[in-house]
């Protein structure tokens, strides 16, 4: 549904302290597997050691990896070297003008940054899927600052994704709960989204 809508990418999710869209290992691999050779496959994982992460990704091969947490243990580098053709992400959430420098620090070691709207020092991490908007003044000063790409999630619909691409000028955008009604993907959620953006082109 979301090829077909127009999506370049897949977000597949992993095991979540909280957040919408949930799936296993196995289904993450079957579509990674089945997915065409001209759309990425994302695998959001929420492990914080290098060691977790490649376990992780050993079991369900996508083209890309996205790190939703800070990593406590190894480093982006160890990535890397374990999987030399995968591209890694690292989620930032944007909570302050803090989150500036921590992207540049960041972009030296990865193949890009998404930068989120959750919070990840609350009791129950919050890793995505919040449905909020962060402080796009923020963003569009991290997109002009690093030199690798910038996604923007976080609290993106039809109704402000084009306002975004104009403000923030990322890479990429990248929706969850903007396109999903009871948790599901939404086919006219989907749709209104893609008319919005190209539409506006």
């Amino acid at each position: 549904m979301a090829i077909e809508a127009g999506a370049s990418a897949l977000g597949l999710v992993g095991n979540m302290p909280s957040g919408p869209g949930i799936i296993s290992d196995e289904l993450i691999a079957e579509i990674a597997a089945f997915t065409p050779k001209n759309i990425d496959t994302f695998l959001l994982t929420s492990e914080t050691s290098t060691d977790k992460i490649i376990e992780h990704y050993s079991k369900v091969k996508t083209t890309t990896i996205q790190i939703v947490d800070a990593l406590t243990q190894g480093n982006h580098l160890d990535l890397k070297k374990a999987f030399p053709n995968v591209k890694i992400v690292q989620v930032l959430h944007v909570i302050n003008k803090n989150s500036i420098a921590e992207a540049l620090e960041i972009s030296n070691f990865v193949d890009s940054i998404l930068l989120d709207s959750g919070n990840p020092n609350l009791a129950t991490k919050e890793l995505g899927g919040t449905g909020r908007v962060h402080n796009w003044e923020i963003s569009k000063k991290i997109v002009e600052k690093v030199k690798i790409p910038v996604f923007l999630a976080g609290g993106l619909n039809h109704t402000n994704a084009f306002k975004a691409i104009q403000q923030v000028k990322p890479y990429g955008l990248d929706l969850c709960s903007g396109v999903r009604t009871n948790g599901h993907l939404d086919a006219q959620k989907l749709t209104s989204f893609f008319t919005a953006i190209n539409h506006n082109q």
